[in-house]
């Protein structure tokens, strides 16, 4: 199993080529189906729509919120389809992270015409 740097590189290369194939001007929810699929195939485990608890006042919220999709318990995927990545996104994922404790979170947007110019990595 893939961990690490390595995990991120490879659930960015999945990333990009479901973008390949499509481009820009989908659904969320159609890139998302795609790059489970994807995940899948490449036999990395994930989480659709995970359920992620938040830690308040050392209270345990069971409704915190919902990770697009979680790899590999270690990796929160956020995906997009904006006209561009805003800084109200990159707070959403940094958000994310420090309220669920994990690491390590990837915010992509698919509607570019590269991948790589609107997809971030964040590490807190």
């Amino acid at each position: 199993m893939l961990s690490g740097d390595a995990l991120t590189r490879r659930v960015i290369g999945l990333a990009i080529d479901v973008h390949r194939h499509f481009g820009p001007g989908l659904l969320e929810s159609v890139y998302e189906q795609c790059l489970r699929l994807e995940l899948a195939q490449a036999g990395i485990p994930h989480e659709r729509q995970a359920p992620l608890p938040v830690i308040y006042k050392n209270l345990r919220l069971e409704t915190g919120f919902r990770a697009d999709i979680l790899v590999a318990q270690q990796v929160i995927l956020e995906l997009k389809t904006v006209e561009h990545l805003s800084p109200v996104h990159e707070a959403q994922i940094l958000t994310y992270l420090r309220v669920s404790g994990y690491r390590v979170g990837l915010l992509m947007n698919f509607n570019t015409l590269r991948l790589k110019d609107e997809l971030r990595r964040f590490v807190v």
